[in-house]
């Protein structure tokens, strides 16, 4: 199935002067410097080159704090991005910022282009954990950003962390549940990644930050996006991408992953795809019946959700094995069923 191409172009820590804890856009994104107007240009053109397998384009300028940015060039790179948008090439523009860059003159200047979303790299709605990553605003500060954006009737998005210097499961359930609230048309979540020239990087040398373990950020990333995708919004992203990796820097912790999402979202068809096999063998007499003849389950997803069902590598086949020993599994693709919406029937072989 076809879908729609952001092409992004990255201008690393550009418009942003605040150091968080955890910041190095520079390593994150493999870019040291914003890119020139023509090296956007030919970066775009080679993405719209593979257009064809896509319904619809966007540019997304990505990496930094975009409307921290002067002025003048907000301007030079969105009178590039129009010209693309004003030939049809490309459909609309994306942009991403902190939501203390949002005021009235921003957004006005703004309205003058064709933006389609603004990302806000919220992190956490707890001022306790904004404050221990010298994140540089409140959580006030985001209601205030979101509300000015609704008035002016940009569409916006909210990035959130897990694992941040004190912030705790209760912390990232209450992000959650904000996010849920104040309605975001999309929604990114990642992992505190521990990188190199960062603050974050120091303090866990020194011992004064404990980086989470790969299963802990899973665990508490998958509560965090059961909790959002209930509440109806798309979570665009979850853990960065593997361009992380790409400079061969050491990473400190475990909590990188290039499959993370899928790692999270096979936690939450486990525990969903048991809570239904569960709930048929008490309704009916499948449990271990006297003659102790096997059971067939099947087990239901649409293509998408098919390989969290599964499970990174497998995992879950094999831990549904373990836990249902006289049960044999089939998984198998149902069109009519929502992301991450399972079905299960039970019979005997």
């Amino acid at each position: 199935m076809k879908k729609k191409m952001i092409i992004p172009i990255f201008i690393p820590h550009n418009g942003c002067k605040n150091d968080c804890v955890f910041c190095n856009q520079r390593r994150i994104t493999a870019c040291d410097r914003p890119p020139t107007i023509e090296e956007a240009v030919q970066a775009i053109k080679n993405y719209l080159s593979t257009k064809s397998s896509y319904t619809s384009a966007s540019i997304a300028f990505y990496g930094g704090s975009f409307t921290g940015i002067p002025i003048s060039e907000q301007k030079e790179y969105l009178d590039m991005a129009l010209e693309f948008v004003a030939s049809g090439s490309v459909e609309n523009i994306h942009l991403s910022t902190r939501p203390d860059y949002i005021n009235d003159e921003i957004l006005t200047f703004l309205s003058g282009y064709p933006i389609e979303l603004i990302e806000l790299g919220c992190q956490s709605f707890s001022d306790k954990v904004l404050a221990a990553t010298n994140r540089g605003h409140t959580a006030s500060d985001i209601y205030t950003a979101i509300d000015l954006i609704k008035v002016y009737g940009f569409n916006f998005g909210i990035q959130l962390m897990i694992g941040l210097p004190e912030s705790t499961p209760y912390d990232e359930i209450f992000s959650a549940r904000c996010t849920v609230k104040l309605q975001p048309k999309t929604c990114r979540l990642y992992p505190t990644i521990v990188i190199p020239d960062t603050k974050l990087y120091d303090d866990t040398i020194t011992g004064l930050y404990k980086p989470l373990s790969l299963d802990d950020a899973v665990l508490r990333c998958s509560k965090m996006y059961k909790i959002i995708a209930k509440g109806g919004i798309d979570i665009i992203r979850v853990g960065l991408k593997s361009s992380l990796t790409a400079t061969g820097d050491p990473l400190l912790g475990n909590t990188f992953h290039p499959a993370f999402r899928q790692l999270v979202e096979g936690v939450i068809a486990y525990s969903d795809i048991c809570q239904l096999i569960d709930s048929e063998l008490k309704k009916n007499t499948y449990r271990l019946s006297d003659d102790r003849s096997p059971l067939l389950i099947q087990l239901f997803a649409n293509s998408r959700s098919l390989p969290a069902l599964v499970g990174h590598k497998g995992e879950n086949r094999l831990k549904l094995s373990n836990r249902y020993p006289y049960a044999q599994f089939k998984f198998k693709t149902d069109t009519t069923l929502p992301q991450l919406t399972f079905k299960v029937i039970i019979g005997k072989l």
